[in-house]
């Protein structure tokens, strides 16, 4: 006996139409799934797709996860700056080695950082969901690589002060890749709040330092693949049909910045590398430094992955502001008026952006 049920127009129809129409409504799926430039996963055909953020504003998550992250970002991003500086402007270290300790920490403590985060972001049990082999992935893996070896050379020939001069256009910078490469869109509030925020930092560290043309080129250079990097991690994190957590973007793209790092480090690596490699003290620094660096990024993608890339260029900026005061401190260098007034307007803009941002 044949089961029968009722059309949308009330004709009766076989339960095998029924299974003729639903194999065309996925079969439709699979194509429409295909034409977005992928294979469709199981997740994909057994539910619903992830909502794309394109051309939208992100939606923020603040929790004590993020708060966390946050704090542990400021934390690490100071201890390695600080070696940063002690390592290679004071004790003339090289460059290129360190920029490479610190990628090939990122890749052995990134292993770990793809099922253990610590608490910062939550890991979903899903093995091999990433593969180095991915344009993106290579394409931000290099753009890390440049991040610190281009800041790291910067600090040869400028004040720490001076390069957050220059990367304090960062908002900037990532407001217009934001919205060309991911479609967000911001407010005009939230785009004129980051004015007092660029403004406040510039004057805080530009009466601290002095120009030089090779510094100013390095940390231009620094920003904007610093900017780049961070616009086209989020779309990893938020954008992609499968997501990626960020110990997973740690570890893959750190494998990928070794296509830039070998070449790199042959073609500018010093005399000064091979002895600090072979003298103890000063490898266990090294390493040190490459471990503070891992926490460092490891906490940025952690924040990331819950704030819009605007947001997070902003809390960037803030963060520079108080490294700024930090190395004041540490450094015993001189407190200038403008100093103060900079630093008190980085923080007027940052409550004005974070206001705009809850509108």
């Amino acid at each position: 006996m044949s089961v029968k049920s009722l059309s949308s127009n009330g004709d009766p129809i076989e339960v095998s139409d029924h299974a003729a129409l639903l194999e065309r409504v996925v079969l439709h799926q699979v194509e429409d799934l295909k034409d977005d430039g992928g294979e469709p996963s199981k997740m994909e055909l057994n539910g619903p797709r992830r909502k794309s953020m394109v051309g939208e504003r992100f939606t923020e998550r603040i929790d004590n996860k993020v708060i966390m992250a946050l704090l542990l970002w400021y934390f690490w991003s100071g201890c390695t700056l600080f070696l940063n500086k002690y390592l290679i402007d004071l004790t003339d270290g090289d460059a290129t080695l360190l920029s490479c300790v610190q990628m090939t920490c990122t890749i052995a403590l990134g292993y770990f950082a793809k099922t253990w985060s610590m608490g910062m972001y939550p890991i979903e049990q899903s093995p091999n969901r990433i593969t180095i082999f991915s344009k993106d992935v290579i394409f931000i893996g290099c753009l890390r690589f440049s991040t610190a070896f281009l800041g790291l050379y910067a600090l040869k020939y400028v004040e720490v002060s001076f390069t957050e001069t220059v990367k304090s256009t960062a908002p900037a910078f990532t407001l217009v890749l934001s919205s060309l490469l991911l479609g967000e869109k911001t407010t005009r509030m939230m785009k004129l709040s980051t004015l007092p925020v660029m403004a406040g930092l510039a004057l805080c560290s530009a009466t601290e330092s002095s120009f030089n043309l090779d510094g100013f080129i390095f940390a231009l250079a620094t920003n904007i693949s610093e900017c780049l990097q961070n616009v086209l991690s989020k779309k990893m994190l938020s954008l992609h049909k499968v997501k990626f957590n960020p110990g997973e973007i740690q570890y893959a793209t750190g494998l990928a910045s070794i296509l830039a790092q070998v070449p790199t480090f042959f073609l500018f690596a010093t005399g000064q590398a091979w002895n600090d490699m072979t003298t103890l003290p000063r490898a266990f620094l090294y390493i040190l430094n490459g471990i503070f660096f891992h926490f460092q990024t490891l906490s940025a993608y952690a924040l990331m992955d819950a704030v819009s890339p605007v947001t997070h260029s902003v809390a960037n900026t803030l963060k520079r502001a108080l490294l700024i005061w930090i190395s004041v401190i540490v450094f015993k260098n001189h407190v200038t008026l403008y100093s103060g007034l900079g630093s008190a307007i980085v923080f007027i803009g940052v409550l004005l952006y974070n206001k705009a941002r809850n509108q």
